[in-house]
């Protein structure tokens, strides 16, 4: 009979959180591989068992894994709770031949935090921080912080369960939610120590208390909004709605030609968007509505429209986007390669910047720009003929409704031209020998 890898499921009350079946599984292992804490609650039920701590070391766990199953020895992982609820099963059980492995769940502490609230939690959100010290939140931050999926479920669940770790701690989470503007949309409650003697489950608190106070470790957060907010709008928004810098007519891509625009960059919910030459930022915050779990990447060069940015940003409460103030190609190669490209404005480097973007951009993309002047027209087209792309030309113009006297007249917009680019299939296909 072959041994087995069991990932069981463990609650901080030990043995006593086993059904008969986990426990019999644990005592039969002759290999355990657990964090330190579960290591240390099961110690005197493990005594039979080599221990393995994997504080630290997950990327080892397989290969202790495979060389006690070459062994036909059978492995017994430990996790707490449920080990496919953001656990190490899921991490693992890719890694293994599916017919050596099996899952012994145990309740999670997400359903023991909402238990003892009495709060139904079937449309909770589920976001981990348990992780690496993450840092203190800062707005604008890009994904590679170790708190930007919670700060993105934060804006899309009225109710979210977060599983924490020492370092990424309830008062961190709550100092978050004031960087963001949250703090007076969310009450917050705090499951510590849960199954140990210690154990305590907190009111719903400010999060101004939560942020300033310290909590027992292991613990869990749930998140309550106070009030349900309706669903913004996405797409669509009307221009007056933004911060803007207006000489004689506001700087800003028209709500006609930022709906075409947004259109042609052909845009998924994961959608990695470039915004070069910002402005007010309309095209890229509409963007970043439209991509809930992407992100995008803005810079502007003038100050005065930075600060337009920044206010626009925090009043429509949108935290996965990143503006910088610089020129372009400033800062782009610190940016991932993009699934879409807006140039709104070049200053004055156009034809490097298509070349940069189009080698930049990820196959089946697209790169849009935006042109009121011929000659910037007649740039982009030329640049984009000598590169072999794939693209086209529309133009937008728009004119709205005007009072004069006690009746109306339209008003003409400026025309702009609206130019789409992506990579032309004619070198793969012409290169490509079928038989």
């Amino acid at each position: 009979m072959q041994a087995m890898c069991s990932f069981i499921g463990v609650l901080d009350n030990g043995v006593a959180s086993l059904s008969q079946e986990a426990l019999q599984v644990l005592r039969e292992a002759k290999h355990v591989i657990a964090g330190s804490r579960l290591l240390a609650t099961l110690a005197k039920d493990i005594i039979q068992a080599k221990h393995y701590d994997l504080t630290g070391q997950l990327k080892q766990v397989p290969d202790w894994i495979n060389a006690a199953l070459a062994q036909n020895e059978a492995v017994a992982v430990l996790a707490t709770g449920d080990p496919l609820c953001h656990g190490i099963a899921g991490f693992l059980a890719g890694k293994l031949a599916p017919d050596r492995v099996r899952v012994l769940p145990n309740l999670s502490t997400i359903q023991l935090a909402f238990a003892e609230l009495k709060l139904s939690w079937q449309n909770a959100g589920i976001v981990s921080v348990h992780s690496q010290d993450a840092g203190e939140w800062i707005r604008g931050a890009t994904p590679n912080h170790g708190l930007y999926e919670l700060a993105r479920h934060c804006r899309q669940h009225d109710l979210l369960a977060i599983l924490t770790s020492p370092d990424n701690t309830p008062a961190r989470i709550a100092c978050l939610l004031q960087i963001e503007g949250l703090a007076d949309a969310f009450e917050m409650a705090i499951a510590e120590a849960l199954k140990q003697p210690e154990q305590r489950v907190s009111a719903w608190l400010a999060i101004a208390e939560v942020a300033q106070n310290s909590y027992r470790d292991p613990n869990v957060v749930i998140l309550k909004r106070k009030t349900a907010v309706p669903a913004p709008v996405l797409f669509g928004i009307s221009d007056d709605r933004f911060q803007q810098r207006k000489p004689e007519k506001g700087l800003i891509t028209k709500r006609e030609v930022r709906a075409v625009s947004l259109a042609r960059m052909q845009l998924t919910r994961s959608s990695i968007v470039w915004d070069i030459g910002a402005g007010s930022g309309s095209v890229g915050l509409e963007a970043a509505r439209l991509c809930s779990n992407g992100h995008v990447f803005a810079i502007e060069k003038n100050a005065d429209d930075m600060v337009n940015v920044e206010q626009n940003q925090a009043a429509w409460g949108i935290s996965n986007y990143s503006f910088v103030q610089g020129k372009a190609p400033q800062f782009l190669d610190t940016w991932p390669d993009p699934d879409a490209v807006f140039i709104g404005g070049s200053g004055g480097e156009l034809a490097k910047l298509i070349a940069l973007c189009l080698g930049r951009l990820r196959p089946a993309s697209w790169l849009v720009m935006n042109f009121v002047t011929l000659e910037n027209l007649s740039t982009a087209v030329d640049t984009l003929k000598q590169l072999g792309a794939d693209w086209d030309v529309c133009q937008i113009q728009a004119s709205r409704s005007s009072p004069i006297l006690n009746m109306n007249r339209l008003q003409a917009e400026n025309p702009v031209w609206i130019v789409s680019a992506t990579h032309s299939l004619q070198p793969i296909l012409s290169g490509h020998d079928e038989h």
